[in-house]
């Protein structure tokens, strides 16, 4: 298992160096640019009537910023900076692009978690109480929900989470946005604790309903799937009671698919909340990225995609190692 790993690892890395290559290449070829964004030139290439910089300046910023060498000369410069975890300086506000991607990191950090552990506490045990009464009334109500939950898009539960719960019309017990009140420094240590739970909870809400929804029906069909398996036929057969059938022989198996969606939402920690930090207004990656974006920030862009890349093949990775601690018959070397 060990030279398995080792070859998954350097694998990992190989893939990690393709996904930069093609995304620098797809940002450089895309239409526009920082500098032309700074002289009032759109992406079709006129210029307003009013330019930021002039043309010498532009040709400054050129030379500067690396942009007037070739795409490949462009690539091996930046990836130089990335070994040696420098991700450059944003072209907005040239601010070293570490030090904005670490103010930002606990935020999305503290979001992502959890919703994946609020996703994970309440789809596991919502799918297996729906699985072990296929066909009731229980079963079809959870059914529905799921259903309601998973086809709503985010955006629309984040707007109907604010009109309801934080908009002067109906219940306004809820802030709008942010992650603390303007005057959070003035307030008791009670008093801060609760002001960031009441920002929290309608975006973890959001975050978490689509998630939650999918774990359950997975867990719900795996469950399901695992009761008609022979080997449970037999334990039952053997005069086991169906307590002990359903949480030592069809539990732990039925974990297996839930397993790799883990792994799948690995990256949603860190760069999935760009809808949710736009709607309230949250200042995490997610929201850096999309600012990035408009602003053609190519450092911070190049940064983002290179974190999510990387968690992405670490959630694959990390799939790997829980399968062999869910099911022990997993064997990776063939053995």
């Amino acid at each position: 298992m060990q030279a398995y790993f080792i070859k998954r690892i350097g694998l990992l890395f190989f893939t990690l160096f393709g996904i930069t290559v093609v995304s620098f290449v797809i940002l450089q070829l895309a239409p526009g640019s920082p500098i032309d964004a700074k002289m009032g030139r759109s992406a079709e290439g006129s210029l307003s009537d009013r330019s930021a910089i002039s043309e010498e300046q532009r040709l400054q910023l050129l030379k500067e910023f690396n942009l007037d060498k070739p795409i490949h000369e462009q690539y091996l410069l930046w990836v130089g900076k990335i070994v040696r975890l420098d991700f450059g300086t944003s072209f907005n506000d040239r601010r070293p692009v570490i030090d904005k991607i670490a103010e930002r990191i606990p935020v999305s950090l503290t979001f992502g978690l959890s919703s994946i552990l609020v996703a994970l506490l309440i789809g596991i045990p919502l799918g297996l109480f729906s699985g072990a009464r296929q066909n009731s009334l229980w079963d079809r109500g959870i059914a529905f929900a799921v259903i309601a939950m998973y086809s709503l898009p985010t955006y629309v539960v984040g707007i109907l989470l604010l009109t309801f719960f934080a908009g002067p019309e109906f219940l306004d017990i809820f802030p709008l946005g942010g992650i603390q009140s303007d005057d959070y420094q003035y307030l008791s240590g009670f008093e801060q604790i609760a002001d960031r739970l009441s920002h929290f909870l309608l975006p973890c809400i959001c975050y978490s309903l689509g998630t939650l929804a999918f774990i359950t029906q997975q867990q719900r069909a795996s469950i399901l799937e695992v009761l008609n398996q022979d080997y449970v036929r037999t334990a039952r057969a053997k005069g086991l009671s169906e307590t002990k059938v359903f949480l030592k022989h069809a539990f732990r198996n039925s974990l297996i698919p839930i397993v790799t969606i883990i792994g799948a939402m690995i990256p949603s920690i860190l760069g999935g909340g760009v809808i949710v930090e736009s709607l309230f207004s949250i200042p995490g990656l997610g929201l850096l990225a999309f600012d990035a974006l408009l602003q053609r920030d190519y450092p911070v862009i190049m940064a983002n995609f290179t974190i999510v890349a990387f968690l992405s093949l670490f959630g694959i990775f990390l799939s790997d190692l829980l399968y062999v601690l869910v099911d022990p018959r997993i064997d990776f070397e063939g053995r």
